[in-house]
């Protein structure tokens, strides 16, 4: 999966300069846009908020080293797309089969928050990691919270009032830069579905607003739903 991420990318000046202030007090963390991690060729491509403080800036690894990545490298393990569940260092050997994890904005906002103008500039990179996600037969795509939700429909270029967010919710996309590669390959293959979940932060797992059996269930709906697709797709053994 190739896509035209830039390590030292600096299109946001604000996040440009918080990085700078945070390389100067922690000078060992990564403190610079963070690249995605998995399998090159997945059928399901996670789509987080962006970097943590503690975790994927100091990592370079995305939900590597902080709490959110507890609950999510965890239950990936649980249901087959990674090698072990702990992921507290980017020198784990950990693998992902069949997965890959991004983010919606690539470098760490202040107060976890990006603002509107650098969700939309940092989405050029989302938009080729999904474009080649897609072209590589990947189907189902995953977002952490509603931002999460929202990057990836205008990746799409898809209107976020036809797709509302809603944990659990399922989407079978359609339209946007979907119909317009189906029109020109000349077929309506290559359709995405996205799933809908809480973002799996600290907040939301001590709070309850997001249980350890809510968020499997999200992933026992994408297993199932891969299964039958890859079923599809195979040939006929006769």
């Amino acid at each position: 999966m190739q896509s035209t991420f830039l390590a030292d990318c600096r299109q946001c000046q604000r996040l440009a300069n918080f990085l700078d202030e945070v390389k100067v007090c922690h000078p060992d963390y990564h403190a610079r846009p963070v690249p995605a991690f998995g399998d090159i060729a997945p059928k399901l491509l996670v789509i987080g908020l962006a970097p943590g403080m503690h975790g994927a800036n100091r990592t370079g690894r995305p939900f590597t080293g902080d709490f959110a990545g507890i609950l999510l490298y965890r239950t990936l393990h649980k249901f087959g797309f990674a090698s072990h569940e702990g992921s507290a260092s980017a020198d784990d050997n950990l693998q992902l089969m069949n997965c890959r994890i991004t983010n919606a904005v690539k470098c760490l906002p202040p107060q976890n928050k990006p603002e509107p103008g650098e969700i939309r500039q940092c989405n050029r990179y989302l938009a080729a990691e999904i474009a080649d996600f897609r072209k590589d037969g990947g189907t189902a795509l995953l977002a952490l919270g509603a931002i999460a939700h929202q990057a990836g429909l205008m990746a799409l270029g898809l209107k976020v009032r036809d797709y509302p967010f809603g944990h659990g919710t399922v989407h079978a996309l359609q339209g946007g830069l979907i119909a317009d590669d189906a029109a020109h390959n000349g077929s309506k293959s290559g359709g995405l579905t996205l799933y809908d979940s809480y973002h799996c932060s600290r907040y939301n797992t001590q709070t309850r607003r997001l249980t350890t059996e809510m968020f499997e269930q999200v992933f026992a709906k994408i297993c199932a739903d891969l299964a039958i697709d890859i079923a599809i797709q195979l040939p006929d053994s006769d």
